[in-house]
């Protein structure tokens, strides 16, 4: 205890009251697997209260350095520790790979450090700079943390005074006005082996159970459905029989195809007009043409323009709203006369939208089109 502990048991006890509550309420679904793993790996068990000051204990909390997950993994680091990361899945979420991933990590940095108040220093801002703050000191042997205080960066120097406060709250709630404490129960599971995509609104309606406790049982999901590889699947308990037997009443998911359209950039356009005409964030432009830079675009260039919101695909009822623009797309025998004519537009319209200068198409391509009156 110091004053700087003292100072963040004060906030805990006043603005971030609720904050402390609401995290400690959901610590019980996920610390118990945690408390386990740790005395397996020989690590002090009071290191489970850490996610309680990285995320407050949600699976899907994200930092405005996009640290992700209960153990607030920035990408980098999560690949470091075999932390899978792709279209489906962000296993940064996942509160069981997360936790092996964080204990992992501790353990190399208090091999490092060799304490556990630097460590957790690092943890929070990197190895590098924590080394970087020790090689600066002038005297060779003040490289304990409260020696480093001063000289680490503000929210690292408060991030170890905020889990010592954590652990005095924790170990003694009365004595600092916390008599209203309770626990979720913890999450309990069962594991199937899933080899096909589905989503888990639908795995939930097989078995009659929430969806939404599907979503907190399988966090690392990205889009809420089953990846196209093996994937193991957490169910509620005593349930896995039931979805065994009813696997095949699960229909198979396809994901939705992104659709592009061409951009020919004209002579004086920039990527921030061309984005706000169909309506799509400069960021996403640049990330579908591998652009290095959002102002290195030359007039006659062709950008892929990822498309958001429904596709109307030629089957389906035109919106009838005047003004109103959608992504159509063309099917076998569509011509710019016929789209026009079932738009209520023309085809000079579509040609100027669309930045096109031919009347070909071909089945598949996306295209702009706004309806409204002739």
């Amino acid at each position: 205890m110091n004053q700087h502990v003292a100072r963040e048991i004060k906030r805990f006890q006043t603005k971030e009251r609720s904050f402390f509550i609401q995290s400690y309420r959901r610590s019980g679904r996920y610390r118990p697997y945690i408390v386990e793993q740790m005395r397996k790996a020989g690590t002090p068990e009071d290191l489970s209260w850490l996610p309680l000051i990285e995320s407050g204990f949600k699976t899907k909390a994200l930092s405005r350095a996009r640290a992700l997950g209960l153990w607030q993994f920035i990408a980098s680091t999560g690949y470091r520790y075999d932390l899978r990361r792709d279209r489906w899945v962000d296993e940064r979420m996942d509160p069981e790979q997360s936790t092996q991933a964080a204990i992992a990590y501790l353990k190399v940095l208090h091999g490092l450090f060799g304490d556990w108040t630097t460590a957790l220093a690092a943890y929070n801002c990197g190895e590098g700079n924590v080394l970087r703050v020790i090689r600066q000191q002038h005297v060779n042997y003040l490289d304990d943390f409260w020696d480093l205080y001063p000289r680490l960066p503000l929210e690292t120097a408060r991030y170890v005074p905020r889990f010592l406060a954590t652990l005095h709250i924790i170990k003694d709630p009365e004595k600092y006005g916390f008599d209203d404490l309770e626990l979720d129960q913890p999450l309990m599971n069962e594991q199937v082996q899933v080899n096909r995509q589905m989503r888990l609104k639908d795995i939930a309606r097989v078995l009659d159970v929430p969806a939404k406790t599907l979503e907190e049982l399988n966090p690392s999901l990205r889009y809420k459905a089953t990846p196209n590889y093996p994937f193991t699947l957490n169910l509620p308990a005593d349930t896995s029989t039931t979805f065994l037997a009813k696997l095949e009443e699960v229909p198979q998911w396809k994901p939705p195809k992104r659709a592009y359209v061409v951009h020919r950039v004209r002579f004086g356009e920039t990527l921030s007009g061309i984005a706000l005409k169909y309506r799509v964030s400069v960021r996403r432009i640049v990330h579908a043409n591998h652009l290095r830079s959002a102002s290195r675009i030359r007039a006659g260039q062709r950008l892929k323009i990822p498309l958001r919101g429904q596709v109307i695909m030629a089957s389906r009822n035109p919106p009838r709203g005047t003004g109103s623009t959608v992504h159509y797309q063309v099917r076998r025998g569509d011509s710019l006369w016929l789209i026009a004519q079932r738009f209520n537009t023309t085809v000079t319209k579509i040609k100027a939208l669309n930045d096109i200068h031919s009347n070909l198409l071909h089945a598949g391509q996306v295209i702009l089109v706004q309806a409204g009156s002739r």
